[in-house]
Parts: C-alpha cells; sequence; structure tokens
C-alpha cells in the first residue's frame, strides 16, 4: 500500500454498497453526488469516524474512560489514515441580538478587557469617576506641596433648596465648629440664615492640617478622612491652598458615584457591556438598538390628499375622516390656523409639525363632538398631535386586534436613548484609552488590531492608576 493515499475496501456503513475507493493524500478532495448517494456516509461516517476511532485508542486507558467507546465504521479495510478533524457548516441564525463579536466570541474580550481596566466616567457630565479607599485618599493627601494648607470636607448639601436649619443644628450638636456655606467658611456657633427658596451648597469641615509628610500625624488624617466619608456619605473633598497662592480642590468618593450629579454607578463587571444582559442593555430598546416607534410617512401615505379627504391614514376610513378625528381637526384649523382643504404637501414645516407633534401644552383647545351615543360633548385639551396620540394608544392597547391595526404604521427606527450602541449610558461611559467599548467594537478589523497592540505598558499603568502595572499589562495582553 502506498503511504500517498487512503484505501479503503468495502465500505458498507448505512447505504454505501460494498465501496471499493483510494484517495490522495494531501490533497483537495471534493465528494459530489446527487442527494442519497452517500457523500456524508463517507466522509463523516466512514472516513473520518475511523481516523478519529484510532486517534482514541491511541490515547492511555486513563484519557479514554471520558470519551467513550467508538464504533468501528462497517468497512472491511482502510489504510493510509492519520488523525482526522471534522468541521461543520451550520447556517448563521438570524437573531437581531447576534452581531460578528458575539457570534464569533471576540466582543467577550471586549467585555472582558473593559471591565478590567477601563475608566468609568459620569454619563451625564463626563467626569472621571474613581472609587478610592481610605489609604488611597490618605496618600493622595500626602502628594500635595508641603506647607499647603488643608481643609478636609464633608458635602452634606448640594444645590438643594431650603433653610436647613435641622442640619446644620444637628452638625453643631456632633461637635463640628466649622462649616463651607456657599463657597464660604462659618462658624456654625454663629446663626446661619439661608434663602430656602435658593439652592445651597454645605460641607462640614471635618479638619484642618498643614501639608508636611515628614511630621504628618497618620492616625489623625486617617480619622479625619473616615469621619469625612461616614458623613458625607461616601465622598469628601479636600482644599488646598498652596503657598504660591494658588487654591485647588479634588472629590473623592469610596463609591463609583458622581457628587456633582449625584449619580451613583453600579459595580463594573463583564455583564455591565453586555446588550444580552438586563445589566448592561439599554433600557430604553432592551438592547437591541432600534425602536419600532410610527413612521410618519406611513400614517401620511398620500400626501396629494388634504385633511379633509383622510391625509392621516389612521383617523380615516376611505377619504372620510371619523366623526371625532374631523372635529378635533377642524378645531385644530381653527386654532392654529392650519387649512384643512389645502393637500397636506402644500402646508409649511411649521403646520406640519403641529399637525405630527402637538400644539404648546399651554394652549388647550375645544373639540366638540357626538359621542357614540348620540349625545353632543364638548373636550377642552392641548392638542397632542397625530404620532404622540398613536403611541399612547398603542402602548394602551388591549385587544391585539387594535395594537395590530397601529403596527401597519410603525417602522423600526434607531434608539434615540443610546443612538442604536445598545448599552446603557453607564456602561457607554466607560473608556479604555478614550474609547468606549461601542466604539472599539465599530472599529474594522485592522484598526481594531492596531489600538490593541498600541495598549502598551504607560496606557495599562494610566488605567489602573497607582495599582501595579505589570498586573495591568499582563490583563490586556492575555
Amino acid at each position: 500500500m502506498t503511504e500517498k493515499a487512503i484505501v479503503i475496501r468495502g465500505a458498507r456503513e448505512h447505504n454505501l454498497k460494498n465501496l471499493d475507493l483510494t484517495l490522495p493524500r494531501d490533497k483537495l478532495v471534493v465528494v459530489t453526488g446527487p442527494s442519497g448517494s452517500g457523500k456524508s456516509t463517507l466522509a463523516f461516517d466512514t472516513i473520518y469516524a475511523e481516523g478519529r476511532r484510532r486517534y482514541v485508542e491511541s490515547l492511555s486507558s486513563y484519557a479514554r474512560q471520558f470519551l467513550g467507546q467508538m464504533q468501528r465504521p462497517d468497512v472491511d479495510f482502510i489504510d493510509g489514515m492519520s488523525p482526522a478533524i471534522s468541521i461543520d457548516q451550520h447556517s448563521a441564525g438570524h437573531n437581531p441580538r447576534s452581531t460578528v463579536g458575539t457570534t464569533t466570541e471576540i466582543y467577550d474580550y471586549l467585555r472582558l478587557l473593559y471591565a478590567r481596566v477601563g475608566l468609568p466616567h459620569c454619563p451625564r457630565c463626563g467626569r472621571e469617576i474613581q472609587r478610592q479607599t481610605v489609604q488611597d485618599i490618605v496618600d493622595a493627601i500626602l502628594e500635595l506641596p508641603s506647607g499647603a494648607r488643608i481643609l478636609i470636607l464633608a458635602p452634606l448639601v448640594a444645590g438643594r433648596k431650603g433653610a436647613h436649619r435641622e442640619l446644620i443644628d444637628e452638625t453643631r450638636k456632633a461637635g463640628f465648629v466649622r462649616a463651607r456655606v456657599d463657597g464660604v467658611i462659618v462658624p456654625l456657633e454663629e446663626d446661619i440664615l439661608l434663602d430656602p427658596e435658593t439652592g445651597h451648597d454645605i460641607d462640614v469641615v471635618v479638619d484642618r492640617l498643614i501639608a508636611r509628610p515628614e511630621d504628618m500625624d497618620m492616625a489623625r488624617l486617617a480619622d479625619s478622612v473616615e469621619t469625612a466619608l461616614r458623613l458625607g456619605g461616601g465622598f469628601l473633598a479636600v482644599q488646598s491652598l498652596n503657598g504660591d497662592g494658588s487654591e485647588s480642590e479634588v472629590y473623592y468618593s469610596e463609591h463609583f458615584a458622581c457628587l456633582h450629579c449625584s449619580l451613583t454607578l453600579p459595580e463594573i463587571e463583564p455583564r455591565s457591556f453586555s446588550f444580552n444582559s438586563p445589566q448592561g442593555a439599554c433600557q430604553a430598546c432592551s438592547g437591541l438598538g432600534v425602536q419600532m416607534d410610527f413612521d410618519a410617512a406611513l400614517v401620511v401615505p398620500d400626501r396629494s390628499l388634504t385633511l379633509n379627504q383622510g391625509a392621516i391614514r389612521p383617523w380615516a376610513r376611505g377619504k372620510r375622516n371619523l366623526p371625532y378625528f374631523q372635529a378635533l381637526l377642524e378645531s385644530v384649523s381653527t386654532n392654529f390656523g392650519i387649512p384643512l382643504d389645502v393637500p397636506f404637501a402644500k402646508l409649511d414645516s411649521r403646520q406640519a409639525d403641529t399637525i405630527f407633534h402637538g400644539g404648546p401644552r399651554s394652549k388647550p383647545i375645544q373639540v366638540t363632538f357626538v359621542g357614540k351615543d348620540g349625545k353632543e360633548r364638548t373636550l377642552a385639551m392641548p392638542f397632542e398631535g397625530v404620532l404622540p396620540y398613536l403611541r399612547r394608544h398603542h402602548r394602551e392597547a388591549v385587544e391585539d386586534s387594535d395594537r395590530s391595526r397601529l403596527e401597519r404604521y410603525m417602522t423600526s427606527v434607531q434608539c434615540p436613548i443610546c443612538e442604536g450602541r445598545r448599552l446603557r449610558p453607564e456602561s457607554l461611559a466607560v473608556t479604555v484609552d478614550d474609547r468606549n467599548i461601542s466604539e472599539a467594537a465599530a472599529m474594522t478589523i485592522e484598526g481594531a488590531g492596531e489600538w490593541v497592540r498600541s495598549l502598551q505598558r504607560d496606557v495599562a499603568a494610566k488605567q489602573f492608576g497607582r495599582r501595579d502595572s505589570a498586573v495591568a499589562q499582563r490583563v490586556l495582553l492575555e
């Protein structure tokens, strides 16, 4: 037997009829034939099955116990075989939640990267958010210039209206002697009068120190930081007046939270970046990136018709408006100066916008119509517009038939909240090298490869702050 061929004799597996065949090795061999001729039986159930069986039998008895006993195919003789692998072809699914990244599982690596080294930002104001321990805050204070005068502040009120007398009294009774009210340091022993109709910022002064790293009372500093975090609900501010006259203020938090927006973020995990998980998916579109909404082109398909001729299809039957909607349009025409006998295409942009999106809520209109019971009724209400009206009725519909009738005028549009990016704002506010995960996933293969290679040790160290840059580099490379 030649070693450059696979020799098969007496193959009888399934519908093969004692087949004898010689196939060249190290060549691309294509098996063709009509349906039912035995192509798959020859390739998978005979050649591949025998190659896999021989490979498994070459393993130790310990390894074979995990793979199970394999049956020999119904064939007299096969020679020239090597260990075989089989690649099956499957049609890709049409799940709207699937992307190239999720299908190839590359997106899973991106989620892990962003969960481990991503920098969170406030989704409202864009400020970087970091979570620090007491020791991290103490280390940051020790890095301030020597001789700087330091105030450790616990924020109690941020931009909230009220006189806040009870809060000030409680702070005074707790033993604190100073507070910063609207940016001014005042003694708490004074009677502090605040305008209840104006928003105020109140921070209690927990401690005053002078930065001298060589002889700083570390126990006092750590105790002051802990007290400020406790009073401020996990937040504190450090104000420093340097010897050169410059002043700075830094906020710290033991939570993923933005003090300026009073927004607390959840713990960052790989599932925070999955649009198939409730923890990461945009709440408006459930992670699909699109929503079904009413399309103005379907609501008014023939713009050569006038409003009186039933141009608004959901409100008409044939070329006549339903009685209530005819009365409504007549009232709209009277109050907003919109002609009913002019083709819709000739209405100006302001008039068309009023029809679709409604008039001012401060300007109610009166609609007089005859109900189904034959009685005349008059309603006074703002005109909400055709599209908001249809959205409300679709949302409140009880019968499936009513909902299906309205869905004829809907189409798929980009989600206005996530703008098609599928994720929550909190997840999109996490960046690596100034890119969020949606921007990373939108890159080309070549661009993504170059970007990942550019994430070197300096970027990793920056992402990890004071943490071990070697650990960060290992995460990026893995």
